[in-house]
């Protein structure tokens, strides 16, 4: 069975609660209303009935009058009775005379057929004066009162119910008819009191909304207009001022982080750009000292060779360190048609050449896809991807690289068979100077600084793509997606 839907919103639970509180309230109001005037109404038909007494009974054994006493009481007139009198006579528990006075019959209709379920119910109805409820199935419900007779018979006489509860029916048809247009009138004005008293609130939800929206990871930030103040002595009050406060502490934040990544940009621009001149002349003297024709000791030669290969490895470094930091500040990349497929064959064909060990498989389609983008870029996030397969992958290892043209985007993925990612890395594997080389494969070389895959994913980036990693044992496959 399905449940009814509750409502969600603080409006609706708001009016939902009003309109439920009404409700009760009305539903205790009518049953009140009701219950008293049902309880006022069969007292007066009981005080009626104390009038009627007994005469009308008595006067059933007469055909519906009772001898002329000369008294002047005319009690026992039948045109004194009300309509729907009902009278009976019982003797020993059986009913011996029984008479219904009807609309506009002054005698008494003596034929009034009871079944023997009502004759059983008269006859136990007690004789002690009181008023009692009877049903009778040949008339209707009867307020009775049964009294002992002169001669060892009880005598009853009764006044119909219907009336009173026709009225009462009558009081709960208007009751509900009124308070079902007065909880539909309170809904709908109660809905509009609550939608215009929180209207503050619904200001400060939309404010914090277009916050929720706001690229709040990295760059300098541009908070939306503070929520609209509203009255600080109420509850809506109080939360559009702390709201308003915590903005202003999370823009003084995001203005002081983006102030420092701004110093620490520059820093690595600047520190980048100053490295590389010393940094080639260290190699360009190294070199210059190789060349030199004179004999040089065997130490020295082997000196002279590791400086001129770390100098070259460190330019490296620097080149890329300067790349990040020039991605890192928006610098726009050349926007031009490239031909992923023709770099992908030239890159496949470097790593076969460099890592002749591995087993290197193209994966292309048909027609050449192409991307807009800058082709020395997207070149280097080949080399790097492949690199990083080579390098971190023992010897005999399986490659895949796989080319797709998809509707919107090119999809390039890069698949080895080799160990797998450790999982501990795999959070991280994006970012500058993550290293796994106590996890490498033995027999494997390289000395990464760590920053090949952050150009992967600050490239893709950088037009407008993504990078993902898979990897289980077995199986890693580096995606980069290209919007076409």
């Amino acid at each position: 069975m399905s449940r009814l839907p509750r409502p969600r919103t603080l409006r609706a639970r708001l009016t939902f609660g009003l309109v439920v509180l009404l409700a009760v309230s009305c539903a205790a109001v009518g049953l009140a209303a009701v219950v008293e005037l049902n309880g006022f109404l069969t007292q007066r038909l009981d005080e009626q009935l104390a009038q009627v007494g007994t005469r009308f009974p008595e006067s059933l054994e007469h055909k519906g009058r009772l001898p002329d006493d000369h008294d002047g009481d005319e009690q026992g007139d039948t045109r004194r009775m009300a309509t729907g009198t009902f009278g009976a006579r019982l003797l020993n528990g059986t009913v011996t005379n029984k008479g219904l006075i009807r609309s506009g019959d002054p005698a008494a209709d003596l034929n009034v057929g009871l079944t023997a379920q009502d004759a059983a119910r008269l006859a136990r109805v007690p004789a002690d004066g009181r008023p009692h409820t009877v049903e009778l199935s040949a008339l209707c419900d009867y307020r009775v009162i049964a009294s002992a007779g002169r001669d060892g018979d009880v005598l009853i006489v009764g006044l119909p119910l219907e009336p009173v509860e026709a009225t009462v029916h009558r009081l709960e048809a208007v009751a509900a008819i009124v308070f079902g247009l007065a909880l539909v009138v309170t809904g709908v004005a109660g809905a509009l009191w609550v939608r215009w008293s929180l209207r503050p609130l619904s200001r400060v939800a939309a404010t914090a909304t277009r916050v929720s929206e706001l690229p709040l990871a990295s760059g300098e930030v541009a908070l939306p207009p503070r929520a609209p103040d509203a009255d600080p002595g109420t509850e809506v009050g109080r939360v559009a001022a702390a709201f308003n406060r915590m903005l202003g502490h999370v823009e003084g934040a995001l203005t002081k982080r983006h102030a420092s990544e701004e110093r620490l940009r520059r820093f690595a621009a600047d520190a980048s750009h100053e490295l590389r001149t010393p940094v080639a002349s260290v190699r360009g003297h190294a070199e210059l000292a190789l060349l030199h024709p004179g004999p040089v000791p065997p130490e020295v030669t082997r000196a002279l060779r590791r400086i001129t290969a770390e100098s070259a490895r460190m330019g490296e470094m620097v080149d890329d360190l300067l790349l990040l930091a020039r991605l890192d500040a928006g610098r726009p990349l050349e926007r031009r048609p490239v031909d992923l497929t023709h770099l992908v064959l030239d890159a496949v064909t470097d790593a076969r050449a460099t890592g002749p060990d591995h087993g290197w498989t193209l994966d292309l389609p048909e027609d050449p896809v192409t991307v807009p983008g800058d082709a020395h870029r997207l070149q280097q996030v080949l080399a790097n991807l492949l690199a990083n397969a080579r390098l971190h992958t023992p010897v005999g290892t399986k490659v895949t690289v796989t080319l797709e043209a998809g509707t919107d985007a090119a999809v390039l993925s890069v698949h080895d068979d080799g160990p797998g990612v450790p999982e501990e890395v795999r959070p991280g594997v994006f970012e500058r100077f993550t290293r796994a080389e106590h996890r490498r494969p033995t027999g494997t070389s390289g000395s990464g600084a760590g920053l090949g895959l952050s150009i992967v994913a600050a490239v893709a980036e950088a037009h407008g793509g993504t990078v993902g990693l898979e990897s289980r044992p077995g199986s890693t496959t580096f995606t980069v997606r290209l919007p076409t």
